[in-house]
């Protein structure tokens, strides 16, 4: 499913991604789609760009402390028929690699896309067949090389954000024996540093 597309950029690996609403799509996401945590991929038809996270969600509205006159609390379409609705959705999305291609399938790059990302490229929320594939190295072995740069990337809540991944990637059952040991010892130490961090 498309959410959005890309907008700007706050920096190389921290994009912002405009909703798709009524207004320009028959079928816009809901709020389930693009919620904290939501794995996305920035790609069109004839090229992948990156693989992201959501880790922000800001709502843009013009008219919040509008001062100006106001005649009634709904415009009349009648006299006001090219009145459009401009509040928007703005989603922060850090990028944490890419998709490769190979001949059995595909696998993931993590770490930071050495590419720069257009304006307007689509913005697709990730099945989890592709979360999968993003989670497997060329070897077929799985994979969790984006933790540190998801930590200094990932905003105000990067810790909150890295945790969310890590407890979603153990019940995916992505990763098995060893792998998901690890997975499960780094989500306890992430837990552990974040309760004393909120008791200090």
């Amino acid at each position: 499913m498309q959410l959005g597309k890309v907008v700007k950029s706050n920096s190389h690996c921290d994009y912002v991604v405009q909703l798709n609403d009524e207004m320009g799509v028959q079928a816009p996401p809901s709020p389930e789609d693009y919620g904290f945590g939501c794995f996305v991929k920035l790609e069109t038809e004839k090229r992948h760009w990156a693989v992201g996270l959501i880790y922000n969600s800001q709502l843009f509205n013009p008219n919040f402390l509008n001062s100006g006159p106001r005649l009634s609390s709904e415009p009349d379409p009648i006299f006001t028929p090219d009145l459009i609705n401009e509040t928007r959705v703005l989603l922060g999305t850090v990028l944490i690699g890419t998709m490769e291609r190979q001949d059995d399938g595909l696998y993931g790059q993590h770490g930071i896309p050495s590419i720069v990302v257009p304006v307007n490229t689509p913005v697709y929320k990730m099945t989890e067949s592709e979360i999968h594939c993003f989670h497997l190295s060329q070897e077929g072995r799985p994979q969790f090389r984006y933790y540190s740069h998801l930590l200094r990337a990932g905003g105000a809540f990067a810790s909150q954000l890295t945790h969310q991944v890590l407890e979603a990637l153990i019940k995916s059952d992505f990763f098995t024996g060893p792998d998901q040991r690890a997975l499960q010892i780094l989500c306890k130490e992430l837990s552990w540093k974040n309760t004393m961090g909120a008791i200090r």
